[in-house]
C-alpha cells in the first residue's frame, strides 16, 4: 500500500486532542502474521525468564486478581517481521506528519494481555519514564487483533497533553490518582486488527482488564524528533537513535543533559 500520511483534519484533531486513531493502516492479514510471531517470541522468552509487567499499584490495590501482562522490549531484535514493521513507510509517513520530517526511534515494546486475566494499566503519562526537553515524543500502538472494551482497550483523556507534566500520585510506577482520573471516565479507543493509535507522551492514558476469552496483542513504538534530547539518561534501549524518517541534524553536535529533574505541576 502507498503511504498517504495525514489529512489536514486528522492533524488538527491530533493537535487538539493529543491522540489519533488510524483505521486499517495494516491489513488484517499482516496483523495476523504480527500476532503469530509475537506469541512465538513470548513463548520462547517465558521458557527462560518471567516477563510479567503488571504495575506495582495494580498489585497493591487488587492483590486477589492475579492478572498478568507479558512485555518484551526491542521486538525488532527478536524477529525480522518487526524490523520491517517499524520501518514501514505507511507508518513512518504518519510519524513525520505528526512531529516533523526527522523521526528517530526511541524504543519498542510488545504487550500481550492474556485471556480473562490481562492486567490493566493505571492512568498515567509516559513523560516520567523518559522526559525530554520538548514534547515531540509520541507513541504508535499497533494492534495485532481486535481490541474492544472487554479486552481492555486503551483509553485516553482528550486534550490532557496541554496540561504539561503532572506530578504522579504513585511515585513507584508514575500512575495518577484513580479518583482524579478514573479509567472509566477516560475516552475508550476500541480498535480492530491493523489499526494504529498515536498519542503524545503527555497525553493521559491507561487501559482496563482483559476479561475476554482472547488475548490482546500490541506493539508500542516510541519515536521523537532527534533535536528533542532527553533531560537525563533513562530508558535507554537497543537501537535507540535509529532514524525512521529524514536525517539527524544533531549528529555533528553534542548537547549536555540537564542535571535536575523538572518541577512537576499538580494534577488538576
Amino acid at each position: 500500500m502507498k503511504p498517504t500520511g495525514l489529512t489536514a483534519e486528522q492533524k488538527r484533531f491530533y493537535d487538539e486532542n493529543g491522540y489519533l486513531l488510524i483505521k486499517g493502516l495494516f491489513t488484517r492479514e499482516e496483523a495476523a502474521a504480527f500476532r503469530a510471531e509475537g506469541q512465538a517470541v513470548v513463548d520462547r522468552i517465558l521458557k527462560i525468564r518471567n516477563i510479567d509487567a503488571t504495575w506495582g499499584s495494580v498489585r497493591k490495590t487488587e492483590p486477589d486478581q492475579k492478572t498478568v501482562i507479558y512485555c518484551c522490549h526491542d521486538v525488532q531484535f527478536y524477529a525480522s517481521i518487526y524490523t520491517r514493521m517499524v520501518f514501514d513507510p505507511r507508518l513512518t509517513a504518519i510519524m513525520a506528519d505528526l512531529i516533523g520530517p526527522n523521526v528517530q526511534l526511541h524504543h519498542t515494546k510488545m504487550f500481550i494481555k492474556p485471556p480473562e486475566k490481562g492486567s490493566p494499566f493505571p492512568m498515567h503519562q509516559d513523560y516520567w519514564y523518559f522526559p525530554h526537553q520538548g514534547t515531540s515524543m509520541t507513541a504508535a500502538v499497533i494492534h495485532f487483533d481486535d481490541a474492544p472494551l472487554e479486552k481492555g482497550c486503551l483509553r485516553v483523556v482528550p486534550g490532557s497533553h496541554k496540561l504539561g507534566p503532572l506530578e504522579p500520585d504513585n511515585k513507584g510506577d508514575s500512575s495518577l490518582s484513580s479518583e482524579r482520573y478514573p479509567i472509566e471516565g477516560a475516552t475508550p479507543c476500541p480498535t480492530e486488527a491493523g489499526d494504529v493509535l498515536f498519542f503524545n507522551y503527555l497525553t493521559i492514558h491507561g487501559s482496563g482488564v482483559n476479561v475476554s476469552p482472547e488475548a490482546r496483542t500490541t506493539v508500542l513504538i516510541q519515536f521523537r524528533d532527534p533535536l528533542d534530547p532527553p533531560l537525563w539518561r533513562s530508558h535507554e534501549s537497543r537501537g535507540q537513535g535509529t532514524m525512521l524518517a529524514g536525517i539527524d541534524p544533531s549528529s555533528c553536535t553534542t548537547k549536555p543533559l540537564a542535571e535536575k529533574r523538572p518541577a512537576p505541576v499538580k494534577a488538576v
